[in-house]
C-alpha cells in the first residue's frame, strides 16, 4: 500500500514573531541556519514517502511564500490551500479526501511542519512501525517517551501491560501541571503527544462521517468536486463552514482504534524563542547566539540578529531578536507571551508588522 505523506504547515507562528509574520509564518523561515523549517521537514518525510506523494496544506495567505520555498522538492498541486484556518480536523479531512479521490487508498502520516528531530534514524524506524499498525486499520499517534516532566505538552496514557510496541491509548490528558507530570512520567505510562499521527485515509475518513459527521459532509461535498471545473468555487464556499475542531478532540479521544507508539527521537516542538536552544549549542557563558551579537557580562540570554550586531552588558536571562522593521527585548521566563503583542498590534492595525 502506497505511503503518503501530509504536513500540516498553516500555522501563524505568532511566539516567534517578530521574525514569523503572517505570510513568512515560522514554518518558512531557517531558524537552525541550515534551510527553511518547511523543507528540513519535507526532507524527514521523504524517508517514508516518495516526494511526489508529500502533501502540504497550508492558509491561502502563505501559498506563494510555501510554493516559493517549496521549488524543486514538492509538486505545487500538492500544496493543499485552505481559504480560512478550520483546525486540524479540517485540515486532516481535506487531505485525505484529496488522496482518495484523486490518487487512490494509501497510509497517510501527518507531521507538524515545524517540529525539531535529532535522531532521524529513530524517527524512520518508528515510523515504518506504525505503519505496519496502521495496515490493521488502527489509527496510529506517534508518542515521546518524556525525558523530564514538561508542563507545556499534553500527555497519552497508554496501557503498559500490553507487550507490543503499539500500546492501547487510555485517555489523553491536557497540560498538567508540574506536581502532576512528576506523577506522569513516574509512572511510565504516559507518552508525550506529539501531533504526529499515521492511518489509512479510508479509515480516518470512516471515523469522520461516524464521530465527526458535520466536519464529514463538507469534507465529503468538497471531495465530489475535486476534479472537476467547480473545485475551487467548491472547496472557497464551503471550507469557511467547516465546523472548527481539533483532530486531537474530535477524532483521537472518541474513536476505540487508537493505537500509541511512544519513542525518543530527539522531538522539540521548537514552539517559541526559548526553545531555541535545540538548534544551536549554548556559549560559555548559557548564551544562545544566532547571528552578530557581543556580549559583556552578558548570561543565559537568546539573541538572534537578521542583519544588525546585537551588544549587551551586564544582563541576564533576556530574549533579543533584531529585524528589518523591530526589535524585542523580553524576559526569557515571558516567552510564552510573545503573542499578546501580537494580539495588541492586531488592535492597533499596524498590519505592516503583523
Amino acid at each position: 500500500m502506497k505511503t503518503y505523506g501530509v504536513i500540516m504547515a498553516g500555522g501563524g507562528g505568532t511566539r516567534f514573531w517578530p521574525l514569523s509574520r503572517h505570510e513568512v509564518p515560522k514554518q518558512l523561515l531557517n531558524l537552525s541556519g541550515k534551510d527553511r523549517m518547511i523543507n528540513e521537514t519535507i526532507d524527514r518525510v521523504s524517508s517514508i514517502a516518495a516526494k511526489d506523494d508529500i502533501f502540504v496544506v497550508t492558509n491561502v495567505d502563505q501559498v506563494p511564500g510555501m510554493k516559493e520555498a517549496t521549488a524543486g522538492r514538492l509538486k505545487e498541486d500538492h500544496i493543499l490551500s485552505e481559504p480560512s484556518a478550520r483546525n486540524t480536523a479540517a485540515c486532516i479531512g481535506y487531505a485525505a479526501m484529496e488522496i482518495i479521490k484523486k490518487y487512490g487508498d494509501g497510509i497517510m502520516c501527518i507531521f507538524p511542519s515545524d517540529h525539531f528531530i535529532k535522531d532521524e534514524e529513530a524517527f524512520t524506524r518508528i515510523l515504518k512501525e506504525a505503519i505496519k499498525v496502521a495496515e490493521g486499520g488502527s489509527l496510529v499517534t506517534l508518542g515521546i517517551t518524556p525525558t523530564f516532566p514538561s508542563t507545556g505538552y499534553g500527555y497519552i496514557k497508554f496501557d503498559k501491560s500490553e507487550a507490543t510496541i503499539d500500546k492501547r491509548v487510555v485517555e489523553f490528558k491536557e497540560k498538567p501541571d508540574e506536581e502532576t507530570a512528576k506523577k506522569y512520567v513516574a509512572s511510565g505510562e504516559y507518552s508525550w503527544n506529539s501531533g504526529m499521527f499515521v492511518w489509512k485515509a479510508s479509515v480516518i475518513l470512516d471515523e469522520f462521517a461516524k464521530l465527526l459527521p458535520d466536519v464529514y459532509s463538507c469534507v465529503n461535498t468538497i471531495g465530489d468536486s475535486l476534479g472537476t471545473d467547480n473545485e475551487a468555487k467548491v472547496i472557497n464556499d464551503v471550507y469557511p463552514t467547516i465546523p472548527s475542531i481539533s483532530i486531537d478532540y474530535g477524532i483521537m479521544e472518541k474513536s476505540d482504534k487508537v493505537r500509541v507508539i511512544s519513542a525518543e527521537m530527539g522531538w522539540n516542538d521548537v514552539g517559541s524563542w526559548d526553545n531555541l536552544g535545540v538548534l544551536y549549542d549554548e556559549d560559555e557563558n548559557g548564551n544562545i547566539v544566532a547571528g552578530d551579537f557581543l556580549g559583556i557580562d552578558t548570561k543565559n540570554c537568546i539573541t538572534y540578529s537578521d542583519k544588525r550586531l546585537i551588544s549587551t552588558i551586564g544582563v541576564e536571562n533576556l530574549i533579543i531578536v533584531e529585524t528589518d522593521d523591530a526589535i524585542m527585548v523580553i524576559d526569557k521566563s515571558k516567552a510564552q507571551d510573545v503573542k499578546k503583542i501580537v494580539d495588541i498590534l492586531k488592535e492597533q492595525g499596524r498590519s505592516e508588522l503583523l
